[in-house]
Order: C-alpha cells, then sequence, then structure tokens
C-alpha cells in the first residue's frame, strides 16, 4: 500500500513508470544471432540500467554501444579482481586493447556474473570484430587508454586529488568522451560532436565520484585487500588511516570527511584538474 499511495500522489509519474517497465521486458528479448544474444544477455545481468538504455538506441550504434561497455567491463573486472597477481594484471590491462582482436580471447577472473563473462570473452571479441571499422577504432582506443590508467594506479595511490580526477578520467571520463565519439561516427549526431571531450569527460568524472563516495564501505572490506580511491589530500585532515571511518567510534569524522569530499567535487572542484590531465 505504501508504493500505491505513493504512486496516488503523483500521478504524473503513473506514465514514465509504464514505459519502464516495457523497457525492461523488452529488453530480456535476445537477438536471434547466439554470439549477440550472448552479449545482451549477460549486459542484462551485469547491468540492468545500461541495459535498458542501451536497447532504446536504434542499430547499429546500439549494438556498438552494447559491446563498448562490455569490453570496458571486461577491462574493469580484471583491475577490480585482487586475486590475480599484479605483473600479470598490469600487463592484462595495458593489453587488452590487443586481446580484443584475438577471437579465442578468454580469462578466469571476476566474480558472479563476471566470471561468465570472462570465460566467454570470445564471444564479445566476434561481435566486436563484426562492429563498422570506425566503431572499431573508437572502443580500442579508449580501451587502450583506459587500460593504461588503470595500470598506472595500480602500481600508486591516490594521494592528491589531482590523482583523485586523473583516476576518475582514466576509468570514467574516457567513456563519456568514447561514447561522444561512437555517436558522432554514428552519423545520428553531428561529426563536430566528439570535439566537446570537456563536457564528456566533467559527466564521466561526476558519476565516478559519486560511485566512489558511496561505495566507501563496500570497497574497504573488499578481500584479499581493499583498494580504495578517497584522496588522502581530504580524509587525511579527518584521521590516521581511511579504514578508521568505518568504525562506530569514528562517526563525527567519518561524516565530515564524507561531507568534505562531496562538498568539494559538488562546487565543481573536478573541473579545476582538467586543464593537467
Amino acid at each position: 500500500m505504501g508504493r500505491l499511495a505513493d504512486l496516488l500522489k503523483h500521478p504524473e509519474e503513473l506514465l514514465p513508470l509504464v514505459r519502464i517497465y516495457v523497457a525492461t521486458k523488452q529488453a530480456t528479448k535476445l537477438p536471434s544471432d547466439p554470439k549477440l544474444a550472448f552479449c545482451y544477455d549477460i549486459l542484462n545481468n551485469v547491468s540492468r540500467s545500461f541495459a535498458i538504455v542501451i536497447q532504446q538506441l536504434p542499430s547499429p550504434l546500439r549494438d556498438a554501444i552494447c559491446v563498448f561497455y562490455l569490453v570496458l567491463r571486461g577491462l574493469d573486472t580484471v583491475e577490480d579482481d585482487m586475486a590475480i597477481p599484479e605483473s600479470l594484471k598490469i600487463a592484462t590491462l595495458l593489453s587488452f586493447h590487443e586481446k580484443i582482436y584475438e577471437r579465442s580471447f578468454s580469462m578466469q577472473c571476476g566474480y558472479g556474473h563476471y566470471v561468465k563473462l570472462m570465460a566467454e570473452f570470445d564471444k564479445v571479441v566476434d561481435v566486436f570484430l563484426g562492429l563498422e571499422q570506425g566503431y572499431q577504432d573508437v572502443i580500442a582506443d579508449i580501451t587502450m587508454r583506459m587500460g593504461a590508467g588503470m595500470a598506472e594506479f595500480i602500481q600508486k595511490e591516490v594521494v592528491t586529488i589531482a590523482d583523485y580526477d586523473l583516476y576518475c578520467h582514466y576509468v570514467a571520463g574516457l567513456v563519456g568522451i568514447g561514447l561522444s565519439q561512437l555517436f558522432a561516427s554514428s552519423g545520428l549526431e553531428s561529426a563536430q560532436y566528439d570535439l566537446n571531450e570537456v563536457l564528456a569527460n566533467h559527466m564521466g568524472l561526476f558519476l565516478q565520484k559519486t560511485n566512489i563516495i558511496r561505495d566507501y564501505l563496500e570497497d574497504i572490506m573488499e578481500e584479499p585487500a581493499p583498494r580504495m580511491f578517497w584522496p588522502h589530500e581530504i580524509w587525511g585532515n579527518y584521521g590516521q588511516e581511511l579504514e578508521d571511518f568505518k568504525q562506530p567510534e569514528n562517526r563525527q569524522a567519518a561524516v565530515q570527511c564524507l561531507n568534505h569530499m562531496v562538498h568539494w567535487y559538488s562546487r565543481g572542484g573536478f573541473k579545476q584538474h582538467w586543464l593537467v590531465i
């Protein structure tokens, strides 16, 4: 009754909710091609919200962005798997843009649905190689740049705010830039659409910083070892160790630090560092 009451208070939201419901159902209808069907099926499993949005796009742009998402999700899975030895992880991140041209490429890594994605990554590769050359070029270039950035931060911590901005640029700003380039390559947008990299980067940074701030506890508890991206330049003002903020007795300092993180980037602080990237 609670949800129904909320809906009755906002009847203008009924039609958008129905449209989302229909789009969700349509997202479960897979293409007849088995490899393309795998891509959309695994997309539904690893990102339901993105899956719905992507499948509203016209073809062939829809397939290109589906593959773009899965390739970068594969790259992210390698970065996130703390069981992979550091030397192998760095080598894989640096060569991932080449691996997507190898039809037999797959890996044993990741967690949950990502295990299946990586184990059957050769299907993603086959669909990638069937895309138009312009789409392939964008996906490979962004993958190369992101992999190099991830490898850089495997070997160093996020200490300064500039480090924080640079890391977020690598893992999310480049996604915004790549999407803009894919839109331009499709011919559905002006060829000039991919030139505004500053705006595309800002979009990615905003989303990534939201995730980093939100996921503090999940990340600090990760096994076998946590990977954290809160900059010491901010959190060092409120505690000796970043993990101290998960303790109930440090609640006040934790909230102050959280407010500092949110306040800094919500005022546009992330924009000030774009010029140094």
